[in-house]
């Protein structure tokens, strides 16, 4: 799949002029449960560089209702995606992916095409562990919805993007 080839969703780009990832995860969560998306919907965040670099939201949902009732709500809309490397905050299956899980339980119960391990060539075994920490973010990369994993104590893969993030520079 890809955020301009997803059959017949609409796909939709909401500009808040949000500045930080976890700002735009958080008013994405908000929107996708106030719209009350359904299950096949897809909502991710896009990083804009230039002159006002900041973070997007896109939306791919299966009526064009959800652009209106955003326009509605004083959101900067605009048809189609960003780019194409969204990083996917509400996907198919994403509710289902906490605790501990399998590639395989990963693969199977989430709109995941396929994982990636940090530093190893290939795929890791289907039956290899993954520790979500209920924070699972795949990113779009040439129209697949890739998950970055790395190793992490006692032989299992945890996602590789941290859901608490320190801040830069937090000890200066």
């Amino acid at each position: 799949m890809n955020p301009y080839d997803l059959g017949d969703l609409y796909v939709i780009t909401v500009d808040a002029d949000v500045r930080e990832l976890r700002a735009a995860d958080h008013l994405l969560l908000e929107l996708a449960a106030e719209l009350a998306l359904s299950e096949g919907a897809f909502g991710c965040t896009h990083l804009v560089r230039g002159e006002r670099p900041r973070v997007a939201i896109s939306f791919a949902t299966a009526s064009e209702e959800t652009a209106r009732r955003l326009t509605r709500k004083g959101y900067e809309v605009t048809a189609g995606a960003p780019d194409e490397v969204g990083r996917a905050v509400v996907y198919p299956g994403a509710a289902a992916l906490t605790g501990t899980v399998t590639v395989a339980e990963l693969l199977s119960a989430s709109a995941i095409d396929r994982v990636t391990v940090l530093g190893s060539p290939g795929e890791p075994p289907p039956d290899q562990a993954v520790v979500t920490r209920g924070h699972v973010r795949p990113q779009w990369q040439d129209g697949e919805l890739v998950l970055t994993l790395q190793s992490a104590v006692g032989g299992v893969l945890v996602p590789f993007e941290v859901p608490d993030p320190m801040p830069c520079c937090a000890d200066h």
